[in-house]
Formats: C-alpha cells, sequence, structure tokens
C-alpha cells in the first residue's frame, strides 16, 4: 500500500489562511493604511520584491500566483473585497514570495511594517485572525516551495549547509537535483553552470549565487538588510535562542527599541531539537523549531529588528552608549547590551573528522537529515536528554541506530525517554564506549570504530551517518578583550553583589540563558532569564535617567 498523501494546509485551512472581512471590520483598518489604485494587469508586486506591505483589498481582483521550477505559473487565491494580500515577511518588510497581479482596476489600503504591527497591537481579536492568517500562509509557503531554489545534489555538504540555513529561518525554499532532475539540468544548462561551480541558489530576485556563504544568501533573498549604525538602540541582544527570543518578546512588548542578532538562524540548539516534550504547557510535545519559530514570530510582531545571520565579534563597554563590532564591518550601538550567545556544539576529538562534517557526521536531526537516514544504519553519540530526542526521532526513519554513551543512561537522561528508547527494536544501546576512528572515502562515512573505555577492545560498526550530541562548550571566546569576568569554565559571571539581577562585571551588559554561570540547561530556565533580565533592564535605564537628569540640573544650577 502506498504513503496516504498529506493533505495541504491550503486544502484544510483555507477559510483561516483567507478570512474576509466585514465592511466594520475594514473600516477598522483602514485608520492604519494609506489608499492606492492599480489598473487591470498592474503588477501590485512581482516576487522578490519589497511590496506595499499588507494590503487590504478594497475594490477589485487581484490574483496571488507562484511559479514553479518550470516557470509555470499558478494561481493560489483571487483577492477580492474584505481579503488582504501579505504573509509572515510583511511584518519586517521583506520581500514577497509571490506575484500580486490585479485582475481588474482594484483599490487597496496600504498597511506598512510599522502601521501592521500596530494594527496587530491595538486591534486585538482582529489582530489575531490576521497573525494567525500570515503564518498559515507562510506555512502553505514552505508546503510548495515558493523563495529561492537550491541545486545541487542531496547529500552534499554545502547543500545541506544552504537548505539548513533556509529551514532553521523558517523560509520557503526548494531543491533541485542538477542530475535526476528536469527542471534542475535545464536551469544548469541554462545559465552555462560547471559542475564545480554547484551548489548554486537561484534567488528570488533572479540573481544566482555560486555556493554562497549563509550571509550572502540572506542579502539576497531578503532576510538581512544593511543596519542603521546611527540608531541607538534601547536593548541589542546577542543570540536568538530561547533566552535571546524571550528577551527579545519581553522587552519590545514593554515599548522597548530591540535589535537582535544572530550569527546562525534563530532558535539555537533548542530549534534543533526533533522534540521538547517536558516544556511546561505542551503534554504531546512539540518539535523545537516550531516552539522557536512562534517566539520568533511574537519578536517581529512586536516590532524587534532581526539580523540573522549577523555575527558580533567584539564588545565596547564602559563608556555609554556600549558599541558592538560586527563581521561585516558594521558597528552598533545599544544602552544596554544582553549576551545570549548560549554554547557551541562540542566535536569528537577523531583525527579527519572535518573530512566527514556536514555531508555524513551531523549536530542536529532535523527532517531533512531524518530523510537522508533512510533505510539506513546510523550511529548517535551521547546521553542528555537531546540526544535522548534525536535517537528516538531518528529510529523512526532510519534501519537501525546505534546510540553511544560513555555512562548508563538513567545517570543523564531523563526517565521517560530511557524508557522509550529501550523499548525500541531497531535500537542498539552501546555504554561505556567512544569514537576511535572513522572510516568513508570523500566525505561519506562508512563504518565507526568504538573503544571500550575500560578495556580497550575496539570494534568496528557499520554506519553511514553519525550523530554527535556530546554537549557543547560556551560561546565567549569573541568576548575576550571586553573585560566581563567570567567562571573558570568560560561561563559569564552574572548577578554578583551590587549588581543587577542577570548583569555581568560591566554595567548595563546582561547574561542570559546557557552562556550564563549556573544557568540551569533547560528551555524553560532560558525564558525565565529572558523575563527577569527585562526587569533588570528597566531599573537599568531608570538609573541611568535618573543620572543624566541630575547631571543636567547640575549643569543648569552651574551655569545659573
Amino acid at each position: 500500500m502506498g504513503d496516504i498523501p498529506q493533505a495541504s494546509v491550503l486544502d484544510t485551512r483555507s477559510d483561516q489562511m483567507f478570512p474576509k472581512l466585514t465592511a466594520e471590520e475594514i473600516d477598522r483598518l483602514c485608520r492604519f493604511g494609506q489608499l492606492k489604485s492599480y489598473k487591470a494587469g498592474d503588477a501590485i508586486v512581482r516576487v522578490g520584491e519589497t511590496g506595499p506591505g499588507l494590503a487590504l483589498v478594497l475594490s477589485g481582483e487581484i490574483e496571488a500566483t507562484q511559479r514553479d521550477q518550470a516557470g509555470h505559473t499558478r494561481v493560489i487565491v483571487t483577492h477580492k473585497r474584505g481579503n488582504f494580500m501579505g504573509e509572515l515577511a510583511q511584518l519586517s518588510g521583506r520581500p514577497y514570495l509571490v506575484d500580486e497581479i490585479a485582475v481588474t482596476d482594484a483599490e487597496i489600503m496600504a498597511i506598512a511594517p510599522d502601521r501592521l504591527r500596530a494594527l496587530l497591537i491595538a486591534e486585538a481579536s482582529l489582530g489575531e485572525r490576521i497573525m494567525r492568517a500570515l503564518i498559515l500562509r507562510r506555512v502553505g509557503l514552505l508546503e510548495t516551495g515558493a523563495g529561492p531554489i537550491v541545486i545541487g545534489e542531496e547529500g552534499d555538504a554545502d547543500v545541506l549547509r544552504l537548505t539548513n540555513f533556509l529551514r532553521r529561518n523558517g523560509h520557503p525554499h526548494q531543491r533541485l537535483d542538477p542530475v535526476d532532475d528536469q527542471c534542475g539540468r535545464t536551469l544548469i544548462q541554462r545559465f552555462s553552470i560547471a559542475p564545480e561551480e554547484l551548489p548554486i541558489v537561484l534567488c528570488t530576485n533572479g540573481k544566482i549565487l555560486r555556493n554562497p556563504s549563509e550571509g550572502q544568501l540572506a542579502r539576497c533573498v531578503g532576510l538581512l538588510n544593511q543596519l542603521d549604525e546611527t540608531r541607538l538602540f534601547d536593548v541589542v541582544i546577542i543570540g536568538s535562542g530561547p533566552a535571546g527570543l524571550a528577551t527579545a518578546v519581553y522587552a519590545a512588548s514593554e515599548g522597548l527599541s530591540v535589535l537582535m542578532l544572530d550569527c546562525r538562524s534563530f532558535g539555537g540548539q533548542a530549534g534543533a531539537s526533533a522534540r521538547i516534550e517536558n516544556y511546561l504547557g505542551f503534554p504531546t510535545g512539540i518539535s523545537g523549531i516550531a516552539l522557536m519559530a512562534r517566539a520568533f514570530n511574537q519578536a517581529q510582531k512586536f516590532g524587534v529588528e532581526v539580523a540573522i545571520p549577523d555575527e558580533a565579534v567584539k564588545l565596547e563597554c564602559g563608556n555609554d552608549p556600549c558599541r558592538i563590532d560586527l563581521a561585516t564591518g558594521e558597528r552598533i550601538q545599544a544602552r544596554s547590551i544582553v549576551i545570549a550567545t548560549g554554547a557551541r556544539y562540542r566535536r569528537l576529538e577523531v583525527e579527519g573528522l572535518e573530512d566527514f562534517e556536514g555531508a555524513s557526521v551531523h549536530y542536529w536531526a532535523s527532517p531533512l537529515e531524518a530523510d537522508l537516514c533512510k533505510n539506513e544504519d546510523v550511529g548517535l553519540v551521547g546521553g542528555g536528554n537531546s540526544a535522548g530526542q534525536a535517537c528516538v526521532y531518528l529510529a523512526e526513519h532510519a534501519r537501525s541506530v546505534t546510540l553511544i554513551a560513555r555512562r548508563p543512561l538513567r545517570d543523564t537522561m531523563s526517565q521517560y525517554l530511557v524508557e522509550r528508547i529501550e523499548g525500541l527494536s531497531n535500537v542498539t544501546i552501546v555504554i561505556g564506549a567512544e569514537v576511535a576512528e572513522l572510516k568513508g572515502e570523500q566525505g561519506a562515512l562508512q563504518a565507526v570504530l568504538l573503544r571500550d573505555r575500560k578495556t580497550g577492545e575496539v570494534n568496528w560498526h557499520e554506519m553511514r551517518r553519525l550523530f554527535s550530541f556530546i554537549g557543547a562548550e560556551p560561546n565567549t571566546d569573541w568576548l575576550a578583550a571586553s573585560g566581563l569576568k567570567l567562571d573558570n569554565r568560560g561561563f559569564l559571571l552574572a548577578g554578583e553583589e551590587g549588581r543587577f539581577p542577570l548583569e555581568t562585571s560591566r554595567d548595563g551588559v546582561f547574561a542570559v540563558g546557557d552562556v550564563r554561570s549556573g544557568s540551569v540547561k533547560r528551555v524553560a530556565a532560558a525564558v525565565g532569564d529572558g523575563a527577569q533580565c527585562v526587569a533588570a533592564i528597566h531599573a537599568y535605564l531608570g538609573k541611568q535617567r535618573e543620572a543624566e537628569a541630575g547631571q543636567k540640573a547640575e549643569l543648569v544650577v552651574t551655569a545659573v
């Protein structure tokens, strides 16, 4: 029996995706927008262009269309009076992912991103319906594969790097094989691409990138724009894992101007978790990327400015304001800084590891890696909860999973995960072993040598992929010249006597989440840090305002 086709969100939730507003609701929205008129046949916006924001249709008909890899156009929906155009990209003024064409003469009320965010907050019930529609439309575009086209072989390390970047940032995309896919072959021939130039990316604006960096790709598809270096933010948050996102949501919702940076993608390590089952309020569990995407959407709703991928390389504080140097050469300034850089994955101490990383050795288990594991024998190293969640997830897809841990699972893993793993028939648990050697060619893993840590006995195990979940180290190397105090393991000291809660040894610089010394390495604890940190930031900024007022008063007295 073949697989049962899964119904699309357009099939099951079209009424919520494309609601029709009443005359009274239209009047309420019109106060946020600007009237614009179009003739029949006019393009209101094309794929890859920054459009008018959310566009409420007042009269006429407008078709939302999408082009496939072969250039064929399909109509997604025809907007009429009371419908509105747009999806999540319009919250932050990013390019459209579909074409919007006037079928007849039409009038729209164009609601710019800042006004859209104001609408969502001011009109709570109506804003909820609009926000739900924007999210569902993004889900629909993810399902149908809108956005940039990545052309390259499925298992290629650079293809995995680029598609993982887009997936983890919630950006729709398509991947075509240059050999097996007719459209892929046609595009390769059309643009005269040599094999050594693969993978390539065809951006939504028509530009071709040859094996780009994540930053180049982000700029090409409109995810990353140039920052305003003259702007003074109330808060700059470095890192967009659970702690950074929580800080951003609470700070922006309370009226602070916020910029959030991350060098890779939102969600941090939590975003790479296949399933989180012990987070309060989700009794059936939720994938890490789904939970983090909700938080990211909240941040955008409240007006957080986001720069991903944008890496902070230097922090200068001590003078007001603080300044942060970015890898792009840009410099930004803020009244307060929140460091939420978390931790970076530890690498196995195995010779030649770099030859397999990205292609056969992975540090997270997403649907992309799960697809690669179908009918394969894979290994997973680690004994914590993240390793357990990944093991359970991969076991649903792989032929077999060998779980390698140094200590008994019950010593390091939640009981419910241990019991679930022990009940999986295709999982073999190897305790007290370590990876000693990898065997394979051209990035393709063939076997892994395991060494017993007590006896020294070694055995080869055939595996096509190896997943490493052996913990992480604090991501604080870039702070070497900042003067911030660290503990003996490299984590940031915060909240010491005489300081605000979560404040580091520098005034106005705070540490939240896994990067903070003594933090509990759990998603809920990280979110709690974010909430507590915003209260401390308000207290700090209040103290700064009092000091500035006192200085001004002293100047007036002196002048008199």
